[in-house]
């Protein structure tokens, strides 16, 4: 399985209302587990030709996350364009400590611009804007775990 494919799995599994998925393999074993009721459905995949000789148990938190911090209501969001989380992982501001942020509220980003990394599986991917604005809110604390399509940063559109 590539990335794209747990990417996908991730993305129905969230959709399909189910607890936790398992799919094993040869040489590939993968757990996914959501905060919802339980509910458990175990997949044997058929022997098939690996792409990957070999890959770690990837499991997702169980525990609910809390560092998405709630935006009031007051506030009106509706003109400002999110950036969401592309999978599940942990997400970091810079590329390393002693390195500086990729982007503050208040810098302007256009298509393309790095605006954080989110390590996964021991894989560090670096998230690309998809939109040209400028930064109004950063919503993860820095070294926060993050969920597929959670809100990262509110941009305001120029």
């Amino acid at each position: 399985m590539d990335i794209k494919q747990i990417q996908e799995l991730i993305k129905f599994v969230s959709r399909s209302g189910v607890n936790e998925v398992a799919i094993e393999q040869e040489n590939f074993k993968i757990t996914i587990k959501t905060n919802q009721a339980p509910t458990v459905v175990h997949a044997t995949v058929p022997q098939a030709p690996l792409v990957q000789a070999a890959a770690p148990v990837a499991t997702a938190p169980t525990a609910p996350v809390a560092a998405t911090p709630a935006v009031p209501v007051a506030d009106d969001t509706s003109k400002y364009i999110t950036i969401k989380s592309p999978m599940i992982g942990t997400f970091y501001r810079s590329s390393s400590p002693d390195k500086p942020m990729f982007v503050n509220v208040g810098d302007e980003i256009g298509t393309g611009k790095v605006v954080c990394i989110i390590e996964a599986m021991k894989l560090f991917n670096e998230i690309e804007s998809e939109v040209s604005g400028r930064i109004v809110k950063i919503l993860v604390d820095n070294a926060s775990p993050v969920e597929y399509d959670q809100p990262l940063f509110l941009v305001e559109p120029i």
